[in-house]
């Protein structure tokens, strides 16, 4: 996933950038880790401020450089919209033999980004998926969001795992935009509104999150790091 910036034209804040996001085969509407990753260069390589506003497909998102909670220097918050989920029918259910492999789907919900959200029995069933990729393809959804509730010595509320083969992205490493959808799932069915997840894929990661119901954005936190910089001549 690649993220791409340029600064507003009529703003007459410095910190004010249209942003835009691509797979390898297409543009999508929200990406958390890269929006994290592109305010984070921003804040290192110089930006003023503690605050970035991005203007994006997905409407204006908020960007602050908050004091880390885990040692590091710093840490961003996102504030991303609230996403909802809806019943699906019969015929929207996915058919995954060979990818659940006879883990037990006790909640299969459609979102409002077109994606299948299937909640299984245990976290155990969510770490052994062997995902067929050729298998999500067929499914109705744009990709398919797979969640469990963690138990309670992990210190986790919920692990997820998100597979969208159908843009280019056969498993998301951590993404930002599934929690927009499992953030309100959860609240709903935990009645809390903070929450400590885990995406559970080879290089998963943390993410410390707030649900804001009344103005129906999902508030996430995380940490960053520079790992290469270059230049690409377009």
């Amino acid at each position: 996933m690649a993220s791409f910036l340029y600064p507003t034209k009529h703003s007459k804040s410095r910190n004010e950038f249209h942003i835009r996001w691509f797979t390898i085969a297409q543009e999508v509407e929200l990406c958390g880790h890269a929006t994290l990753a592109a305010a984070y260069f921003l804040f290192s390589t110089g930006l003023e401020g503690d605050e970035i506003t991005f203007h994006g497909k997905s409407g204006i998102l908020v960007v602050k450089k908050v004091e880390s909670t885990q040692g590091g220097n710093f840490e961003i918050q996102l504030d991303f919209p609230a996403l909802t989920v809806g019943e699906c029918g019969e015929e929207e259910i996915p058919l995954l033999p060979e990818t659940l492999n006879g883990a037990s789907m006790t909640s299969v919900k459609k979102t409002s980004a077109g994606d299948l959200l299937v909640e299984l029995s245990s976290v155990k069933d969510l770490m052994n998926l062997r995902p067929q990729f050729d298998e999500i393809r067929k499914c109705k959804g744009r990709g398919v969001i797979v969640t469990a509730l963690a138990p309670i010595e992990t210190g986790y509320d919920f692990l997820s795992r998100f597979f969208c083969p159908k843009v280019g992205v056969n498993e998301d490493h951590v993404c930002g935009a599934a929690h927009c959808v499992l953030t309100p799932y959860y609240s709903e069915k935990l009645k809390k509104d903070n929450f400590i997840a885990y995406m559970a894929s080879e290089r998963g990661g943390k993410l410390v999150i707030e649900y804001k119901k009344d103005a129906n954005r999902v508030i996430i936190r995380g940490e960053a790091i520079i790992v290469m910089m270059g230049t690409l001549l377009v």
